[in-house]
């Protein structure tokens, strides 16, 4: 796996995440196909970059996309 390929998954990941909803990582791994080390370097490009966000509870770990509104 090289940086290309971690940017394509990365894409792969925010077409998917552009819904709006919520996702688990389980139902976001099993809709992308990607293995764990792929959607977790994807997901580190994304989170890096700041264009998705964390829904974090004691039962649950859910990802989604990171709104940024600039108004000027």
């Amino acid at each position: 796996m090289d940086k290309n390929q971690i940017g394509t998954n990365a894409g792969i990941v925010w077409n998917i995440l552009k819904d709006n909803a919520h996702w688990e990582y389980e139902d976001l791994k099993a809709t992308t196909g990607l293995s764990d080390r792929e959607l977790n370097a994807a997901i580190g490009w994304l989170a890096r970059e700041d264009k998705i966000d964390f829904d974090m509870d004691q039962n649950h770990d859910r990802l989604f996309l990171h709104v940024n509104v600039y108004i000027g």
